[in-house]
Formats: structure tokens, C-alpha cells, sequence
């Protein structure tokens, strides 16, 4: 285990059975904090208990589908019911759909936007009467899209583009009533299993993209992502409020 900077801190992850968000798990855990892996459905579970099972400290795997209206409230339930408190929460879960405007339809936005958009609204919503006063951190995993949108992500650029909205917003709201900072970090392009099994062709779409990556032509690896996230829930960082970390490799300097 890395210095345990983050003992005795309990961390919820939305969307945490794979990619960017079992990195953030995984980073949290070798901190010290004991992390809810959350997933949306059955389908996913053995793959989230298996995160869960391999993290350094005691830890937990939730079916809760964060694009619910109820989903978001539960997973907060069950993380006070099993640890008693709540220090951390990390809004990562998210879908992406690439398509032409013309293309794009209302299930696609229902999609997205429920997700996207709503669930961190209501995880964030929830968490907030247990979240531990003085330490507590949220941090919003937003998009390099929220800023600089490539075309074909009109709706999910939308979404993360509320979530930058939701960070400015919180950062100025929360702290004096909870005691908490809130924060967010915007990756580009991560070797994921999204991506991954995107195919040939998204990539060859994408490679221009990765090609123009400043400190690398190359996609990032989830453990960098995770890094940045785990920075900012460090009690050192206990000044760092409202900030819009972007993890990209300088893909987008603001």
C-alpha cells in the first residue's frame, strides 16, 4: 500500500466496474480508503465484485444504476449502512453516443442526459447530509468535451458541459454549508474497454485527436486519470476548491 494519506476515509465511485472509474477504486484504496464500487446492473456485478475483492482495504460492490431516479440515493445508503460515514464521492459514471446531429434521438438524449447529467445531480444531492464535515470531497469527472467539443458529441458535451456548470456552481454553494471542496477533472482520450472495443474505424477517427496530444501522441492510461482524482481528495488539498483539473496531456489548456 502506498502512505496511507486517506486511512479510515470511506470513498463512493459511480460507474466503477471498469475503466477510468475502477483506476479512481484502485487509487483510493491503495490511499487507505475503503471504496463503494458501484454498478448499474446484474450483468456487471461479477466484474464489479472483482474490483471490489482485489482493492487494498475493505470494500464494497453496489448494483445501482445511477440513470434511475432512485439508483443515485440508494448507493449513498448503502455506503453509510456498511461504513457509517461518507468521505468521498467520485461522479464518474457516464455514456457517450458519437453520431451526427441529424441522427441523434430522444433515447439517446434521455440516455445521456439522465446519466450524464441527473445522476450526478442526485448522488451528489444525496450524499450531501452524510458527507463528513471539514474533509469531505466530490469530484466530478467531466471531459475535455466539455470545453473543446469535437463534432458528433452534441448531446454528451452537453452533459459534461452541465457537470463543468454543476462544479462552478457547487464550489461556491457547498463548502460553507458542508464543509467539503468541489472539484473536477476532465480527461481526454483513456485506453479503456470502451474504447477499446470501439473498433477500427472510431479509432482511425480518433487518431488525429491523439496525434495532436502535446506531452504525448498517445491515449492516457486509466492510472493517470485516477491520480489526478486521488490529488484532490488529499487532506493537503484542502485549498483546492472549484478547480477543473485537466488530465490530457495539454489536448486542451484553458
Amino acid at each position: 500500500m502506498a502512505d496511507a494519506t486517506l486511512l479510515g476515509r470511506v470513498a463512493i465511485v459511480s460507474g466503477s466496474s471498469s475503466g477510468i472509474g475502477a483506476s479512481i477504486a484502485r487509487e483510493l484504496s491503495a490511499r487507505g480508503a475503503s471504496v463503494v464500487v458501484n454498478y448499474p446492473h446484474a450483468q456487471l456485478s461479477d466484474e464489479a465484485h472483482n474490483v471490489s475483492e482485489s482493492l487494498q482495504t475493505p470494500s464494497i460492490a453496489v448494483e445501482a444504476d445511477m440513470s434511475s431516479t432512485g439508483g443515485p440515493a440508494g448507493l449513498v445508503e448503502s455506503a453509510v449502512a456498511k461504513f457509517g460515514r461518507l468521505d468521498i464521492v467520485v461522479n464518474n459514471a457516464a455514456l457517450a453516443v458519437n453520431a451526427p446531429l441529424e441522427e441523434l434521438t430522444l433515447d439517446h438524449w434521455d440516455k445521456l442526459v439522465n446519466l450524464n447529467g441527473r445522476g450526478v445531480f442526485l448522488l451528489t444531492q444525496a450524499a450531501l447530509k452524510h458527507i463528513t464535515h471539514g474533509s469531505g470531497r466530490i469530484v466530478n469527472i467531466v471531459s475535455v468535451s466539455a470545453r473543446a467539443a469535437p463534432p458528433m458529441q452534441t448531446i454528451y458535451a452537453g452533459t459534461k458541459g452541465m457537470v463543468d456548470s454543476f462544479t462552478r456552481c457547487w464550489a461556491k454553494e457547498l463548502p460553507p454549508k458542508y464543509g467539503c471542496t468541489v472539484n473536477a477533472v476532465s480527461p481526454g482520450p483513456t485506453m479503456t474497454e470502451g474504447f477499446l472495443a470501439a473498433g477500427e474505424e472510431a479509432m482511425r477517427i480518433l487518431q488525429p485527436t491523439i496525434d495532436a496530444t502535446p506531452v504525448g501522441k498517445r491515449m492516457a492510461d486509466p492510472s493517470e486519470i485516477a491520480y489526478a482524482v486521488a490529488f484532490l481528495c488529499e487532506e493537503r488539498s484542502r485549498w483546492i476548491n472549484g478547480e477543473h483539473l485537466f488530465a490530457n496531456g495539454g489536448l486542451f489548456v484553458d
